[in-house]
């Protein structure tokens, strides 16, 4: 280009898919600068994300570059020239997130692992790349003052704050990318936090009225008055959860007996709360994807379809337009209300590929949920919390662990960020909602328990290993309403299984139910008995919330009964057993083992007896070693996996959608849509089991980590895959 009689040169940063427009770079880097600015603003550091976004691509600079844009087929490396240009600036934060933007967040040094040498921050910034200093004509560089960040947790936090500024680099670079290549910018539904709480305060407010008011009201049904005073007693909680909401930002407990009403309670706190804080979104993070469903139905029904978003391995959105918001969402988290799992939310934060990191600068002014709290993962425990802390300390955010058996967690918390309990009188609520007798029974055989099974018009049999489940269901025989439910079956599978268990109890038909622990949370039966195998007490007692939840029946005809299988019929498992060991010592000290001093002293000894492995993989202690330019962030995530034991997909083509997706797969199309539809119709295995079934020659292995059934006989309507092959079994908890 000629202006003034002087050849300027105009540097793209993108061209077209069609080759009819071209982004300057300087644009690019500017709007990049500006967006990440803007989402660091949210943690008062955005002059960190603005030189993060405007020395991101400098070594796009390059004459090599400029003509591998132009078409010519050669590799340039062109993030580590951005990288060195921070180091220059002794921004060693922003040089990490400079050299990772594509590639992902590199170790700083190398520490052996999977990675090599070559892929380390330190081998990136001592390359050899070409020349870009031409980058000076158009941008130049500052360095920020040190990030403002409450050193409360050392070294840690350090790291935190380069994986939240990585998040804000690569969600600016994607979006302005994509709205070039796409030639507009996103959409996405908008709405206030104080409308949102305006359509729960009118979604609630007919249970707001005194009990003397809905006694005269013609709009409520009569109720009995045992079952009022459980009405009443939620409505308490939840105005007292109305109410905390304007309470200071910090870390809650919400302590709420099984039927207590926590779900509607817990939200009503999160947008009372964010409303009076000007926080961003709603984050409910859940243990299980089979519970996610249930939760996120609720919240779609009060709040609007639009304005909740599921991010799970079990959930698609349709792609019928191209920009379709919810999947686009769920790519960054811009929802006004995520929904997600613990496997999800933790790993993100641990995570270093871009692809995981994108979402984490949308946690920043949140309230976060953690629904069952005591399902926190044991072997990480320790980099959750702390996790958790950092995002309260320095982030804005304000957290609320949730539960009815609440883990004592306040020895990992700072006491300057732990506020209070929100629910009102909890010993009282655990009298008042107390609705089963716990009691310990003698050591049975299969047959045994089948026999107290089989006299029982309403019960629920919860077992530790699906294949124990599959093996007592077997026994029970051709007995009228007889049902089994483990991860063998799909998630749809198990949700149609589901509706008619509740439509049988609904009923009052026989119904007679064998199960994994999927069942102890967030699942809305009520059975008259409950029989579950011994376990940790928090499982004990989530699986007495299924037992009598409604309050119908009297306490002293609805019992819940722990036991134990004769020692030749158990199933070795050291992790239940050294749970079970320590329920034993809790049940011989109190008379009320679901007391909340027996759930405390439980959880107690647990967390003593774990010890050192409550950070099984020792994440803290390599953060805060770690120096400045040597943080293993890829070594981390590569460590970080809650589900410990990898596990491979096997797809079931019972149902005429699953035939479809199967084709698809046979057809080579891959993409995040199919795979999540295909989850919904997947049973997950062991790597041995599915080796051993692929030896069988039971599986199409169409993908590395999937295959499609190719015998339909080993599928069950009853109890779902049969993975008795020889070679081996497995077993799914």
């Amino acid at each position: 280009m000629i202006e003034n009689g002087m050849e300027i040169v105009m540097y793209l940063g993108h061209i077209s898919e069609d080759g009819l427009r071209e982004q300057p770079l300087s644009e690019h880097l500017f709007q990049t600068a500006d967006l990440a600015k803007r989402f660091a603003d949210v943690f008062h550091a955005g002059d960190w994300g603005y030189l993060c976004g405007i020395l991101h691509d400098v070594g796009k600079y390059s004459e090599e570059f400029q003509q591998r844009i132009h078409g010519k087929n050669i590799k340039v490396d062109h993030s580590a020239a951005g990288a060195r240009e921070a180091q220059n600036l002794r921004a060693f934060p922003a040089a990490y997130c400079i050299a990772g933007h594509h590639a992902g967040l590199p170790d700083g040094m190398y520490v052996g692992g999977s990675s090599s040498p070559e892929s380390t921050l330190d081998s990136r910034l001592k390359r050899t790349i070409p020349d870009y200093h031409n980058y000076k004509r158009e941008i130049c560089a500052f360095r920020p003052n040190p990030p403002a960040l409450k050193m409360d947790q050392g070294k840690f936090s350090i790291s935190f704050f380069i994986r939240m500024m990585y998040s804000c680099l690569v969600d600016a670079d994607y979006l302005d990318t994509e709205a070039f290549m796409k030639n507009r910018k996103r959409v996405l539904p908008d709405i206030s936090m104080e409308e949102l709480k305006k359509r729960l305060d009118d979604y609630i407010k007919p249970w707001l009225m005194s009990e003397g008011d809905a006694k005269d009201s013609t709009n409520v049904p009569e109720i009995p008055s045992a079952a009022f005073s459980l009405n009443a007693r939620r409505t308490n909680i939840l105005r007292a959860c109305i109410c905390g909401g304007s309470g200071e930002q910090g870390i809650y407990h919400l302590t709420v007996p099984t039927g207590g009403g926590k779900t509607i309670s817990s939200m009503a706190f999160a947008l009372n709360h964010a409303a009076e804080h000007d926080l961003r979104r709603i984050i409910y993070i859940i243990p299980y994807t089979s519970i996610i469903e249930q939760n996120s139905d609720v919240f779609r029904k009060i709040l609007g379809d639009e304005y909740v978003l599921e991010d799970h391995s079990n959930v698609e959105y349709s792609d019928r337009e191209e920009l379709d918001p919810k999947q686009l969402a769920a790519e960054n988290w811009d929802a006004p209300v995520v929904v997600t799992t613990n496997v999800q939310f933790f790993e993100s934060l641990f995570a270093s590929r871009s692809s995981k990191c994108r979402k984490l600068h949308n946690i920043a002014g949140s309230v976060m949920i953690f629904d069952e709290a005591q399902m926190l993962p044991n072997d990480y425990l320790k980099p959750c919390l702390q996790a958790i802390s950092e995002l309260v300390l320095n982030y804005g955010c304000t957290a609320v662990l949730c539960t009815a058996t609440q883990p004592s967690l306040h020895q990992f918390f700072s006491p300057k960020l732990l506020k209070r309990e929100l629910c009102p009188d909890v010993e009282g609520q655990y009298e008042a909602f107390r609705r089963t007798v716990l009691e310990t029974d003698e050591d049975m055989t299969g047959e045994e328990l089948v026999c107290r099974l089989e006299v029982e018009s309403q019960v629920l049999c919860i077992l530790n290993t699906r294949a124990k489940v599959q093996e007592i269901y077997e026994k029970m025989g051709d007995r009228e309403g007889i049902f089994h439910l483990s991860t063998l079956m799909y998630p749809e599978h198990r949700r149609k299984v589901l509706n008619k268990i509740c439509e049988r109890l609904r009923l009052q038909k026989v119904c007679r139910v064998i199960a994994t622990s999927l069942v102890e949370a967030g699942v809305d039966l009520d059975f008259r008995t409950v029989y579950r195998e011994a376990a940790g007490l928090d499982s004990v007692i989530q699986a007495a919330g299924r037992c009598n939840r409604e309050g119908r029946r009297e306490l002293a005809d609805s019992k819940t009964h722990v036991f134990q299988f004769v020692s030749e019929e158990r199933i070795r498992n050291d992790s239940v057993m050294q749970a079970q060991k320590i329920t034993e010592e809790v049940m011989a000290r109190y008379e009320n083992i679901d007391s909340l001093e027996a759930i405390h002293d439980y959880f107690d000894r647990l967390h003593h007896v774990k010890g050192d492995s409550l950070d099984k993989k020792k994440i803290l202690l390599r953060l805060n070693e770690a120096g400045g330019a040597a943080i293993p962030f890829r070594s981390i995530a590569e460590d970080f996996k809650i589900i410990k034991d990898a596990t491979k997909s096997i797809l079931i083509t019972r149902d005429l959608e699953a035939k479809q997706l199967a084709e698809e797969l046979r057809l080579g199309k891959r993409s995040r849509k199919l795979m999540r539809a295909i989850g919904r119709y997947s049973v997950n295995v062991y790597e041995k089991t599915y080796e051993n079934m692929r030896g069988a020659g039971l599986l199409d292995d169409v993908d590395e980590r999937i295959a499609i059934l190719i015998d339909d006989e080993r599928y069950s309507e009853e109890t779902g895959l049969d993975i008795n092959v020889s070679g081996g079994e497995a077993m799914f908890f």
